[in-house]
């Protein structure tokens, strides 16, 4: 994946999810949490990206 196309994701995560907390009315606290999933899951995608696949995590068997 080329920059550019790392920088326009990161760009529309980053605008939906400003769209999200403008027009759709939550309670602060269900925002805090959509935000830090969508911040932690960025980070993942981008640790995948740039350090390779992540090892699947198994619970269990």
């Amino acid at each position: 994946m080329n920059l550019i196309n790392l920088l326009l994701v990161i760009v529309v995560i980053g605008f939906l999810l400003w769209v999200c907390n403008t027009l759709i009315p939550m309670e602060p606290r269900v925002q805090q949490i959509l935000n830090a999933v969508v911040i932690v899951v960025l980070v993942l995608w981008l640790l995948g990206v740039f350090l390779g696949p992540l090892p699947n995590i198994h619970i269990g068997r």
